[in-house]
């Protein structure tokens, strides 16, 4: 059985509704859980299905520790974080579920990411420093940041990078209850690269497998609104201070 869990926040409902139907259509047995950060239920009524549990929050509580709200709760073998703007086919989440479970010492896997225009979406980075997050705002040196994003690299073929970034990362579910989720002092932003880190230190790994692929719509709201990129910038500051600058 695999399990799915999606945060939402006022999100657009046409394109919402595309990532859960993708989710849906999957040929295996499944649950999907809706966390609901808006301050209204209005999503709620376009989700009636016996495959989808609705929680509503009332208050935006943040992405990690949204997700983390039901990791008690599911029974799952699989469970999938899941941005609420992907899109997928039916033969993505069985194609991945085969690989990780061959897979003993990998906790999660990562398919390869597009844009809706089908341009290659980097996912697959080094762990973040301080000089890296600057970079990416300035890009001072084009050199470091296609380094950073492993863009020399054969991106074709499956690999273990050091940080994927978490639009739609495949779990063993027993690995993420290990982990504990994500560290909930991360309101939005660097929660994915910290889990990251944390997998490093348990001495496991994480899959890149581009042999099947998802498109990813990426708002990229921090590059766009003071707010985000306000919460971005003080995630870097707790991810720093835990992890080193």
């Amino acid at each position: 059985m695999i399990s799915a869990s999606i945060v939402l926040y006022d999100n657009k409902i046409d394109i919402l509704k595309k990532t859960v139907d993708s989710f849906l259509q999957t040929p295996v047995e499944k649950k999907l859980y809706l966390i609901d950060n808006s301050t209204s239920k209005s999503l709620q009524e376009h989700f009636k299905n016996d495959q989808i549990e609705y929680i509503f929050v009332g208050k935006n509580i943040g992405f990690g520790k949204a997700h983390n709200l039901i990791l008690d709760t599911i029974n799952s073998d699989y469970h999938l974080i899941l941005n609420p703007d992907v899109e997928f086919s039916v033969d993505v989440l069985p194609s991945l579920i085969h690989q990780l479970k061959n897979k003993d010492n990998t906790v999660f896997i990562t398919p390869k990411v597009k844009y809706p225009n089908q341009a290659h979406q980097f996912i697959c980075r080094k762990h973040p420093t301080f000089f890296d997050l600057i970079n990416r705002k300035i890009k001072f040196s084009e050199k470091k940041f296609q380094a950073h994003q492993y863009a020399h690299k054969d991106l074709s073929k499956p690999f273990y990078p050091e940080f994927i970034h978490g639009c739609f990362m495949l779990f063993k579910t027993k690995e993420l209850k290990t982990l504990q989720g994500f560290d909930k002092r991360y309101f939005l932003y660097m929660e994915d690269a910290d889990l990251c880190r944390k997998i490093d230190a348990s001495g496991k790994k994480k899959l890149y497998f581009p042999e099947v692929e998802i498109i990813h719509q990426h708002q990229k709201g921090s590059s766009k609104k003071p707010i985000l990129f306000y919460h971005h910038f003080i995630s870097a500051i707790k991810y720093f201070l835990k992890w080193g600058f």
